[in-house]
């Protein structure tokens, strides 16, 4: 914990200068900015159906390449 006293005669920049300086000086910012954008794990369950669709999206993508129907060429946009 941080902790700044003013001192006898000192004006009100200079301490926020000197606390600001405390702060940047002992990591909290870098802490808490770390902590802002952390993610929780995802469970079990969740990340094995995300594994399953992508296998199976990969399975179909590399069917309709094996044809020559890949998605965004001008033979799939068959009317």
């Amino acid at each position: 914990m941080i902790e700044a006293r003013k001192k006898e005669g000192e004006n009100v920049g200079a301490f926020i200068f000197r606390f600001n300086k405390k702060v940047k000086q002992s990591g909290i910012m870098k802490e808490v900015k770390k902590r802002k954008f952390t993610t929780r794990n995802v469970n079990r369950n969740k990340r094995k159906s995300a594994a399953l669709y992508r296998v199976s999206k990969m399975k179909s993508l590399s069917q309709l390449k094996k044809y020559g129907n890949t998605p965004g060429s001008k033979h799939s946009q068959r009317s």
